[in-house]
This record gives structure tokens, C-alpha cells and sequence, in this order.
């Protein structure tokens, strides 16, 4: 069980226990966000999109990825960012130009070198979930008119796809939606979270084969499931 952490508000010096959040990463261990103790909590008055997100790396697997910043709410009505020990940019690794993406289980399907879309807006993470369902080999994709009535984000030829940008990790509900879209359609469905999935989310796509893909603020997909590597190894159904 996470310990709570004292926690003063800026606004009142009043002090409060905080229990750092967790999170799951793809590699299947939990991430629970490193509160910085001496840490100076500060009062939010304006959020941008990047002051939403915390880069932090798996204790496990070491995998940097960006996480919901965690917030407390003071009792005297201000809402405080809680300071977080941040994982440093990474260096650089040569980029190749093309290969072969190697999966397990199977041969490896060659494709170029994928190339992310920096995600700073809800509208950049639709653009970088259509342009990893492209690479991966779905063609015609389209925005959906009707997101609210139907949840779905991205359409085509063969595949459904729906994209949450928010800070809460997507639940079981969304997964079964979108799935159903997929099964009205008879298209495969595909799942993509900024924030990562619910363990009763992850249970449900495993049992129904729907791919799920974690994505972080440099518009790099992950996998996160069993479907989800299929995918990437052997591409579309119907290729």
C-alpha cells in the first residue's frame, strides 16, 4: 500500500496527507508517481497542456513514460500541483531509416521508421493515433463526425479507433463501446490512452482481442496487450 505524504497548501500552510497515485505501466508493473517530500507544492492558477503530464520512468521495465501531474484540493478552495521527482529527457537514439518491426511469435513485417507527432492538444493525439494506424497499414482514414454520439474518433477501411487525452486512466465502458462500433461495422477495433487503461479495462480487450496502445507526449504508440503486439507484427486483418 502507497504511504501517504504530507502535503502544505501555498495558500493556507495548512498541511494534509496525499497518497501518490499509481498508474500501470505497459510492461503490466504499477508506477506509483515519486512525490518529492522537500518538494515546493505550488498553487494552480492556469493549466496548459503540458503542466497536465509528469514524465516518470518504470522502476521495472525503466520505460519513461508521462503520467496525469497529480493535484490536491485544499479544503480552503485552492487546488495545489503536488511537486514530482521527474524523470530527465532522455538522450536521443540514432533513428533508422527503415527495417523490419520484429514482434513475438511470428515473422517480422518490414516497415520505414515511424515518425510521432508531438501531442500538445487532444486534437494532436487523434493526429498521431491516425498516423501509427497508417503506418501499421490502414488506409483512408477518417475523423468521425459524430464523436459524442458514437466515441468513435478515427474510421476506415477495416478498423475503428478511439483516442482519450485525458489525465484518468480509460475504463471498462470505453473499451466495451468502442468495441461494439467495431462489431457493427465488422471492423477491428482500436484503442489508444494518454493516461493508460483501468485493470478491469485491461481484463475486458484482453478477453474481447481488442489492441490497446498507450501513447505519451512525443506521439509514440506502445503496446499494452497481447492484441495490441499482434498487430504490429502481422498488421491488418485483411492485408
Amino acid at each position: 500500500m502507497t504511504d501517504n505524504v504530507p502535503v502544505r497548501c501555498p495558500a493556507c500552510r495548512r498541511e494534509q496527507p496525499f497518497t501518490p497515485p499509481t498508474f500501470p505501466c505497459p510492461c503490466g508493473a504499477p508506477v506509483t508517481l515519486p512525490v518529492l517530500r522537500d518538494g515546493v507544492p505550488e498553487e494552480i492558477g492556469h493549466r496548459t497542456w503540458d503542466d497536465l503530464w509528469v514524465a516518470v520512468n518504470c522502476p521495472s521495465c525503466g520505460r519513461r513514460s508521462h503520467w496525469p501531474q497529480p493535484e490536491l484540493g485544499c479544503g480552503c478552495g485552492a487546488v495545489v500541483r503536488v511537486p514530482i521527482a521527474a524523470a530527465p529527457p532522455p538522450a536521443a537514439p540514432p533513428r533508422a531509416e527503415g527495417g523490419a518491426v520484429a514482434g513475438p511469435g511470428g515473422p517480422a513485417l518490414s516497415r520505414p521508421a515511424f515518425r510521432p507527432v508531438t501531442i500538445r492538444t487532444a486534437r494532436d493525439a487523434v493526429t498521431a493515433a491516425a498516423r501509427y494506424l497508417d503506418w501499421l497499414g490502414f488506409r483512408g482514414l477518417r475523423p468521425s463526425e459524430d464523436r459524442a454520439v458514437s466515441g468513435v474518433d478515427l474510421y476506415g477501411p477495416g478498423v475503428v479507433a478511439q483516442v482519450d487525452p485525458t489525465t484518468r486512466p480509460t475504463g471498462p465502458r470505453d473499451v466495451e463501446c468502442l468495441w461494439l462500433n467495431g462489431l457493427q461495422k465488422s471492423a477491428m477495433s482500436v484503442f489508444f490512452s494518454l493516461a493508460g487503461y483501468a485493470r478491469e479495462a485491461r481484463a475486458r480487450a484482453d478477453a474481447l482481442r481488442l489492441p490497446l496502445f498507450i501513447m505519451d507526449l512525443t506521439g509514440t504508440p506502445q503496446p499494452v496487450n497481447d492484441p495490441a503486439d499482434s498487430l504490429i507484427r502481422v498488421g491488418p486483418p485483411d492485408r
